[in-house]
């Protein structure tokens, strides 16, 4: 099994499980684990590939519940198939975060994860959007986790704040 990384925010159980097919997506797939941790959500990451390591990748998924995951965000670069391949495996949500990689500059990514056969849903979010796979995650959580709600409130009154300027025009 992969070595796991998990957010330091929240003790106990992880919510939110995030996989990621190489560990050169790190530096965008860590954004999603960065707005977790911000909104108190505890979650793993963990690097396995749907095509490298599939056998593995289903042991991860199918153990991922008894650890308390609730959620999984899967990212992946060019025509990948993680999401799916997760998606295949739980009755858990998926979201899928498309990555930018190779010389379709992710549009492949986004196809292969949006293209999903009917019973095999997988939400989708745009190419790195890792942060707002995050947020929906939050927004799944919080559902059933009131807590949560609360967190999104305020972190998303701390978002207005960045636009709350005087009517005035700006003028050079």
């Amino acid at each position: 099994m992969a070595e796991i990384s998990k957010s330091t925010v929240a003790a106990g159980k992880p919510l939110v499980a995030i996989l990621t097919g190489s560990p050169n997506d790190l530096p965008v797939v860590d954004k999603a684990q960065d707005v977790l941790a911000s909104l108190g959500i505890t979650s793993e990451l963990v690097v396995l590939s749907a095509h490298r390591t599939p056998d593995r990748v289903r042991e991860y998924v199918q153990a991922a519940p008894s650890r308390g995951v609730e959620v999984f965000i899967a990212c992946a670069g060019m025509a990948n198939h993680l999401a799916g391949t997760v998606a295949a495996q739980t009755f858990l949500p998926v979201i899928g975060v498309p990555l930018t990689s190779g010389a379709m500059g992710g549009l492949d990514a986004l196809l292969s994860t949006v293209q999903m056969p009917p019973g095999i849903p997988v939400a989708t979010v745009a190419v790195d959007g890792a942060k707002n796979a995050a947020y929906l995650a939050a927004r799944i959580l919080a559902t059933h986790h009131v807590e949560i709600t609360a967190r999104l409130a305020a972190d998303l009154h701390a978002q207005h704040k960045n636009y709350d300027a005087p009517d005035k025009p700006r003028v050079r």
